[in-house]
C-alpha cells in the first residue's frame, strides 16, 4: 500500500505540474536532439591484417634465422602510431600541406592523428587498424596507406638487417681468416724449430740419461785406475827407478826387525841416496827415454777413455738440457694449437652464420617468413562512427523525463503552503473540520481543454522526436 500511495502521489504531482514538467523535458529532448545534429561526423575506417607463419620458416628452423613474430605484435602499435610513420602517410596522402600551414599546425595534426588511430590485437596474430576522420574518403585512404607503409617499413627493415648481418659477417670472416692463417704459420715454425724436443719420449730420455750416467762412472773408474797405473809402468820400464823402489822396499823390511844404527839399515839407506843422486843428476834424462810397450798401452788406453768419458759428459749435458726444454716447448705447442683451435672454431661458426644470414635474406628478399597478409582493406564508412545520434537522442528522452520529474519535485519543495490535515496538524492547531473544493464547472472545463491542449502537443512533439530517433535507427542499423 505504502509503494501505491507513493507512486499515485508522484502521479498526482506530476500532473499537477504538467506544464513545466512538459516545456522542460520536451525542452532538454530537444537540446538533445539539436546538439547530436550540430557535433561534426567523424567517419571511422579499419583494415584487418592477418599475420601468418609460414611453413618455411619452420623447415629452415635452425637452419636459417627467421625473425619472431611475437617480438613484432609486441611493437605493432607503437610502430604504427611512430611519429615517423605517421609523417609519412600524410605526406603520401597530401594531407599535411592542406590540413597544417605553419609548424605549430604540423604538430597538432600530427598528435590528433595519432589520438584517432586505434590498433586491436586479437589472438596474437590478427590485428585491426582504425582511423578516425571527419572525412570518409580520408578515413580509407589513410588507413590502407598507414597498413601498406607499415608493412612496406617493416619488411624493408628486415632485409636491411638481412643485408648487414651479411656484410658484418662477410667482414670479421676475413679477419678470422687472416688471424687463423698466421697462427698456423706461427704453429708450423714451432714445430719445424722445436720439432726434435716435441718428439722426443721424456721416459726414453730419462732412461738412456740414466744409463750414459752409469757408463760415465765406469769410465771415470777406469781412468782413475790407468792413471794409477801410469807411473807404475813408467817405473818398471826405468832401472833407477826400480832399484830405488827396491832400496825403499828392503829399508821398510829392515826397519821392521832392526833401528836405523843397525849397520844393513845404514847400508840401504846409503845406497837409496846413491840412487837418488844418480836419477837426479840425469837431468830429465828419463822423461827423454822412451817409454815401453806396457806404458804406451796404458796411456793410449788412458786417452781413449778421456775422450769417451768428455763425448758421454757432453752427451749427458745435451740430454738434460733438451729433457729440461721439453715442459716449456710442449707449453708452447700447446698454447698454439690452442690458439689455432680456437680461431679454427670461430671460423667455422661465422661460416655457418654466414650460410644462415645469406638464407635468412633469400627468405626477406623473396618474403618467405612472417607474412602479413591484408584479409579485409578499409572502405568508405557509410555512416559516421560518432556522434551516435540514436544514443544521444535516446539519452536526451530519458534525461528529459528525469528533468520534468525533477522540475516538478523542485516546485513541490519550494511551495510552503499546506497541501493535507496532516501537515497541518503539524503547526500544533486543532483541525475542527475540513471544507472540500468548490469547483465551477466552467472552470474544470476550461482546465480540461488546456490540459488536452498540452497533452496533445507534448504528443506531437514527443512523436516528432521518436520519428527522428526512427530514421537514425534505419539510417545506421538498417
Amino acid at each position: 500500500m505504502s509503494s501505491e500511495f507513493d507512486y499515485k502521489q508522484y502521479l498526482s504531482l506530476v500532473k499537477k505540474r504538467k506544464l513545466p514538467v512538459v516545456i522542460v523535458a520536451l525542452l532538454v529532448m530537444t537540446i538533445a536532439v539539436i546538439a547530436c545534429y550540430l557535433l561534426p561526423n567523424k567517419y571511422e575506417a579499419q583494415s584487418t591484417v592477418f599475420i601468418e607463419k609460414n611453413i618455411i620458416g619452420e623447415l629452415v628452423k635452425g637452419i636459417a634465422v627467421t625473425p619472431s613474430k611475437d617480438d613484432a605484435i609486441k611493437v605493432l602499435k607503437y610502430a604504427i602510431t611512430s611519429r615517423t610513420t605517421i609523417l609519412k602517410v600524410l605526406a603520401d596522402l597530401d594531407v599535411a600541406s592542406t590540413r597544417a600551414k605553419s609548424e605549430a599546425a604540423r604538430e597538432e595534426l600530427i598528435r590528433t592523428t595519432q589520438e584517432n588511430i586505434d590498433v586491436k590485437v586479437k589472438d596474437n596474430n590478427l590485428f585491426i587498424i582504425s582511423f578516425t576522420d571527419t572525412n570518409p574518403r580520408v578515413a580509407r585512404d589513410f588507413v590502407n596507406t598507414l597498413v601498406q607503409r607499415y608493412i612496406e617499413e617493416i619488411l624493408s627493415a628486415k632485409r636491411e638487417e638481412s643485408y648487414g648481418a651479411t656484410k658484418f659477417l662477410t667482414e670479421q670472416i676475413g679477419t678470422v681468416k687472416q688471424k687463423l692463417t698466421q697462427a698456423e704459420t706461427d704453429l708450423n715454425n714451432f714445430k719445424a724449430e722445436k720439432g726434435g724436443v716435441i718428439n722426443v719420449d721424456e721416459a726414453k730420455l730419462f732412461e738412456e740419461i740414466n744409463l750414459a750416467q752409469q757408463k760415465l762412472y765406469d769410465l771415470q773408474l777406469r781412468r782413475r785406475q790407468l792413471e794409477g797405473l801410469k807411473p807404475v809402468a813408467r817405473m818398471a820400464a826405468d832401472p833407477l827407478q826400480a832399484r830405488l823402489a827396491f832400496l825403499q822396499k828392503h829399508l821398510e823390511e829392515l826397519r821392521v826387525e832392526y833401528t836405523d844404527s843397525y849397520p844393513g839399515v845404514i847400508k840401504v839407506k846409503s845406497d837409496i841416496e846413491t840412487v837418488r843422486e844418480q836419477i837426479q843428476g840425469r837431468h830429465g834424462a828419463l822423461q827423454a827415454l822412451p817409454d815401453s810397450e806396457e806404458i804406451g798401452k796404458v796411456q793410449a788406453e788412458l786417452s781413449a777413455v778421456k775422450m769417451s768419458e768428455a763425448s758421454l759428459q757432453r752427451y749427458i749435458g745435451m740430454n738434460q738440457a733438451l729433457l729440461k726444454g721439453i715442459p716449456t716447448a710442449k707449453a708452447g705447442l700447446e698454447k698454439l694449437e690452442m690458439e689455432k683451435q680456437s680461431r679454427k672454431e670461430l671460423y667455422d661458426k661465422l661460416l655457418s652464420r654466414q650460410g644462415q644470414s645469406e638464407m635468412s635474406q633469400q627468405m626477406e628478399v623473396q618474403d618467405k617468413t612472417t607474412t602479413f597478409r591484408i584479409i579485409d582493406p578499409a572502405v568508405i564508412p557509410s555512416f559516421p562512427a560518432s556522434p551516435n545520434r540514436v544514443k544521444i537522442i535516446l539519452l536526451g528522452i530519458l534525461a528529459g523525463l528525469a528533468a520534468g520529474i525533477g522540475i516538478a519535485l523542485l516546485l513541490d519543495n519550494l511551495d510552503h503552503s499546506v497541501k493535507s490535515i496532516d501537515a497541518l496538524k503539524k503547526f500544533g492547531a486543532p483541525v475542527l473540520a475540513t471544507i472540500s473544493t468548490i469547483q465551477d464547472p466552467q472552470e474544470v472545463s476550461r482546465r480540461r481543454r488546456i490540459d488536452t491542449k498540452i497533452y496533445l502537443f507534448a504528443g506531437a512533439y514527443f512523436s516528432l522526436i521518436l520519428v527522428v530517433l526512427v530514421v537514425e535507427v534505419i539510417s545506421r542499423y538498417v
